[in-house]
């Protein structure tokens, strides 16, 4: 991110404004709100400033500005028509440690203004770093929608019994859990209510239950997080992520998604690469039978769908002999994304009446023990996952027991994100032509007359598809190959999400 977050406390605190006009007024109103003590500086003024100004709210100096108004200052807005005034303001500023903010000029602020939803004491900022000032508003005001102004009673209230929680329930977990109930549950809508007294007596009750029950029990959610696209999360996923007090995740979990696991939530990498197990099976078990049984709420995060090559069934399998709860959410596996990214519908009457997942991961010897005989049928689609460094000898075994060497086929690097590849070739050249596009893991191989639609049917990223030469790839009439970059547009450095 370009700006860290923070809620400065300014009561009390001397702060400067530059400038006398309608953007000036509202900068003041803001400090004034946040209890500041105002000098404003300026050859003249509107007429709500001249007001202030009156009533003794602001100090106003009637002139241009010197040097020594930055004088014990904690903050100083430059809001003046003069460029040149305010680039001055700020570089004065910036060499005495005063922070600065000159309006609608992100590169000469050391600090933003964000808008804000004020539903005090719960404040809620908005910021685009300066980059859509519009854009933030547009959100601020969806968000003063989908948040009642008696959301700044319920924070009263919680605030007014925090030290007396925090006093009953030692742990911070079980604290965490606590006030998720409070507030997300009957005791909050009595304060929305205004049942302020029928809200203690609950929330009394409510405390004296978790301190009889001691501590609570741990418990599992199994969640699959999907390609990597974070808009492909169900909500569910996205609610046990922002509950869990510990997150196991895989390498192939995307920063994005990742990003939106709560913030104060321990975080555990227990990623698996070929060569390279940094925990086996048998450790991620033990930790999440461990951790449950500390009483936290564990969420194992896994790319695509935990139950499609996932190993999902083995770790439930141990929880259920250890007497862990747990919870499954499935995901959208990275066969459905991608293929639907790359504009390859999995199954069409037209083509494909079935559609097979093959794991294309080789044995301790080197082989693949597929039976490959059953694979070969013009009317189903093959789709191999973890099978690109065996993609040679999985395009040699199709075509050797009898499927046509000029079945379409396809090759879609980290499909859903924006550094999506795609090729397009045929099954005898699909080996050569991803060499020599350099794709690589995670990358899933889909064969089958539905790939002759991508060209009609892709839609993610850019919309054209360019090819080293012309050709029509459906009705068989397939190019060498047709290499497709696709761009998303806001989230970067996704991974296919399938746990070796």
């Amino acid at each position: 991110m370009d700006y860290f977050p923070i809620f400065l406390k300014l009561r009390n605190q001397h702060c400067l404004v530059v400038g006398g006009g309608d953007v000036a007024t509202r900068k003041v109103a803001s400090l004034l709100a946040a209890g500041a003590d105002v000098t404003l500086v300026s050859t003249d003024l509107a007429s709500q400033l001249a007001e202030w100004a009156m009533e003794g709210k602001i100090v106003f100096v009637p002139r241009k500005f010197v040097s020594t108004d930055l004088c014990g200052k904690r903050l100083v807005i430059a809001a003046t028509s003069d460029s040149t005034l305010n680039q001055q303001i700020f570089r004065e500023a910036e060499a005495i440690g005063v922070l600065a903010n000159v309006v609608d000029d992100p590169d000469a602020c050391r600090f933003i203004t964000p808008a804000i939803v004020d539903r005090s004491p719960l404040m809620i900022a908005i910021s685009s770093g300066g980059k859509a000032p519009v854009l933030s508003r547009l959100l601020r005001q969806k968000i003063e929608t989908l948040v009642p102004a008696a959301y700044g009673r319920l924070a009263l209230f919680a605030g007014n019994l925090r030290a007396r929680v925090k006093s009953r329930i030692t742990s911070l977990g079980e604290r965490r859990r606590f006030w998720e109930s409070v507030l997300d549950g009957p005791i909050s809508e009595k304060v929305f209510n205004g049942q302020d007294r029928e809200a203690k007596a609950l929330f009394d009750a409510s405390l004296q239950q978790v301190q009889n029950r001691g501590q609570s029990q741990g418990e599992v959610f199994l969640v699959g997080a999907g390609p990597g696209d974070p808009e492909l999360l169900t909500l569910k996923a996205l609610r046990l992520m922002q509950q869990a007090d510990v997150v196991l995740y895989d390498n192939l979990v995307s920063k994005q998604v990742l990003d939106l696991v709560r913030r104060d939530a321990k975080r555990i990498s227990v990623a698996k690469k070929k060569g390279c197990h940094t925990a086996s099976q048998a450790d991620i078990n033990s930790q999440l039978i461990r951790l449950a049984r500390e009483g936290n709420r564990v969420c194992r995060l896994k790319g695509g769908d935990p139950f499609v090559f996932g190993r999902g069934g083995e770790e439930l399998s141990a929880l259920a002999e250890a007497h862990v709860p747990f919870q499954v959410v499935p995901g959208i596996s990275a066969a459905n994304g991608c293929a639907a990214y790359a504009g390859i519908p999995l199954t069409h009457r037209d083509y494909a009446d079935s559609v097979a997942f093959i794991t294309g991961h080789r044995k301790n010897n080197g082989d693949l023990d597929i039976p490959w005989s059953s694979l070969v049928n013009d009317r189903q689609t093959l789709v191999f996952y973890m099978g690109l460094s065996s993609l040679p000898l999985i395009c040699a075994q199709l075509q050797s027991h009898g499927l046509r060497h000029d079945t379409p086929a396809a090759a879609v690097q980290q499909g859903t994100s924006e550094d999506q590849r795609l090729v397009v070739s045929r099954l005898n050249n699909l080996a050569a032509e991803v060499n020599e596009a350099q794709l690589r893991s995670p990358t899933l191989i889909i064969i089958g007359q539905v790939v002759q639609l991508a060209e009609k049917l892709h839609w993610f990223g850019d919309p054209a598809i360019t090819s080293r030469q012309t050709g029509d790839i459906s009705g068989g009439h397939l190019p060498e190959a047709i290499p497709i970059i696709a761009h998303a547009h806001s989230f970067s450095n996704n991974q296919l999400a399938i746990d070796a």
